[in-house]
């Protein structure tokens, strides 16, 4: 989840605050009708412009021969007040079963920015073609939601004896679960898969967000329609009905909630018409979906250490090439780094005193090699008090101890995992760790590195890698999980990706908030993965 240093008033300057995030709704009318035989199959793009540059964000499903679509599909996006972002809703054609937009037909656009859809709650507006003339009659709807509440409905859903609908064989059904919008029209909000040949469904259960299904009101009406699905997009009405979640939450799984489904032509038509098959409501269960702010205000705290490279190929910390060289400006890159993510990192700390250590020095007086030494010199008390504590105690130790070798990982992965693992024991979500190790090369120990880091992937940790100077960062972008799973040399596999590495050259000549941001961007929901995965509620949570 991303979140910005905007002060505001309910908190402290400079404090963080997750962005809140915005669930967009989108419907088309008079679309462009670009099919010869039958109307559009049409889907909405969303693209967010990103420096100069349209960035495909998400796409709706497509609705088969449809020219005035409702998607089910929503577009979540986060908001930041503080930023102008801008947003373009592109429609296509489906022609192909093709990623690629280029081979679907165009069916119009229409671009503005997020705050301008948060402040109006609701748009309606021209779709236009590339030459900016408008596509037809075509218009586009886009509401916004914001989605405070985090609490998610979880339901499984099956039929019995539903209406056959199809000559030879039976119904193929789907179900389809509506709201009442500001307007006093129902709005679609959730649409199921399609059971193939059948009177008695059992779909797939499903999770929404509550405040999706019934703006968070659990009274509220909703209306779930039955539907047997055409290929040609022309779906039989089977029935339908409507409920609360309040009474769907009456369903266990010893006693399912059964209701009819009532088809009101028929009704009026056949005097012992009784139903068209019944709808059962097999489990509804609402929880929490914690974000990262929820378990950072339940009192989480990050609990932050560094790992310093002093290795021989950073060269002679006096000689102004060296990568340890404190230049006249009172820095060098891995004071650089140390500060772009300390002085985020800190403000969740409560005490602020953060452990440093460095590893592949010889230290005094007996000279031998450390892999884990605290750079302060006091291996009881590694602490140093805020960043600045960091900056000073690395300085202070520079002139004291000999660059040497080799560039040993896992010992200093293994020193904070012990720490993590003490922490497994809470029952609540009240420490993450997170490891900034900056180094200059090539790993010496892989294997026990790819041990080390399997292993802390089980455990509230998480490890950030910045690498100076200029040498082959291959062995760390393979630490890094993002392209595929890291697995020991023992073939176990890392149950999530920690490790976020990046290259400090890429950001030498950009903003030090740029680096943070890089560096810090997949935190979030590392930290929300933990704790979800080990169904660890943030401290003061309340109950859904």
């Amino acid at each position: 989840m991303a979140y910005t240093m905007t002060p505001t008033p309910a908190g402290p300057v400079g404090s963080q605050y997750c962005v809140c995030k915005v669930e967009l709704s989108v419907c088309g009318q008079n679309l462009l009708d670009r099919d010869v035989t039958s109307k559009s199959d049409p889907f909405c793009v969303l693209f967010m412009e990103d420096n100069g540059k349209w960035v495909e964000l998400d796409r709706t499903e497509t609705a088969v021969n449809n020219l005035n679509p409702a998607f089910s599909k929503k577009f979540i996006v986060d908001y930041h007040f503080e930023e102008v972002q801008k947003l373009k809703f592109a429609l296509f054609d489906q022609d192909k079963s093709s990623m690629q937009l280029y081979e679907h037909d165009f069916l119009g656009e229409f671009s503005c920015t997020l705050g301008m859809i948060v402040s109006s709650k609701k748009i309606t507006r021209t779709l236009l073609l590339g030459n900016g003339k408008p596509a037809g009659k075509g218009m586009i709807t886009i509401a916004a939601q914001e989605l405070s509440d985090n609490r998610v409905i979880t339901l499984s859903m099956a039929g019995r004896k539903l209406d056959k609908k199809d000559l030879f064989g039976k119904s193929d059904p789907f179900l389809e679960f509506y709201k009442p919008g500001d307007d006093g029209k129902w709005m679609l909000v959730h649409r199921t898969e399609v059971i193939k040949y059948t009177l008695d469904p059992t779909w797939k259960m499903f999770t929404v967000p509550l405040v999706s299904l019934c703006d968070g009101d659990v009274e509220k009406l909703i209306k779930v329609m039955c539907y047997d699905y055409d290929s040609d997009g022309g779906h039989d009405f089977i029935g339908e009905f409507q409920t609360s979640v309040a009474k769907m939450c009456e369903a266990q799984d010893a006693s399912p909630l059964e209701l009819e489904c009532i088809n009101p032509k028929k009704q009026k038509k056949k005097k012992n018409y009784k139903n068209s098959g019944i709808i059962i409501v097999k489990s509804c269960k609402i929880t929490r979906d914690f974000s990262f702010l929820d378990y950072i205000l339940g009192g989480c705290q990050l609990m932050f250490t560094v790992g310093i490279d002093f290795t021989a190929s950073n060269g002679n910390p006096r000689d102004p090439s060296s990568l340890h060289y404190i230049n006249p400006m009172g820095t060098n890159e891995y004071l650089s780094a140390i500060w772009a993510v300390g002085q985020i990192i800190q403000d969740y700390d409560s005490d602020k005193m953060f452990p440093a250590l460095g590893f592949g020095a010889q230290l005094p007086p007996d000279w031998k090699v450390s892999h884990e030494f605290a750079i302060n010199f006091n291996p009881t008390n590694p602490f140093c008090s805020g960043v600045e504590g960091i900056v000073q105690a690395y300085s202070a130790c520079l002139p004291h101890i000999r660059f040497y070798g080799p560039t040993n990982f896992s010992p200093i992965i293994n020193h904070v995992a012990r720490f993590a693992a003490q922490a497994t024991q809470q029952e609540a979500a009240s420490q993450y760790f997170i490891l900034l190790i900056i180094t200059d090369g090539v790993i010496s120990d892989m294997d026990e590195t790819r041990h080390a880091v399997v292993q802390a992937s089980k455990l509230p940790m998480s490890i950030i890698i910045v690498g100076v100077g200029n040498a082959d960062f291959a062995a760390m972008e393979f630490l890094d999980g993002d392209s595929r799973v890291l697995r020991s040399h023992t073939g176990e596999e890392a149950v999530r990706d920690i490790v976020q590495f990046v290259p400090f050259r890429d950001f030498r000549n950009a903003p030090k908030e740029t680096l943070a941001k890089a560096v810090l961007a997949e935190l979030p929901q590392q930290v929300v993965q933990y704790f979800k995965h080990r169904n660890l509620p943030p401290i003061n949570s309340e109950p859904a």
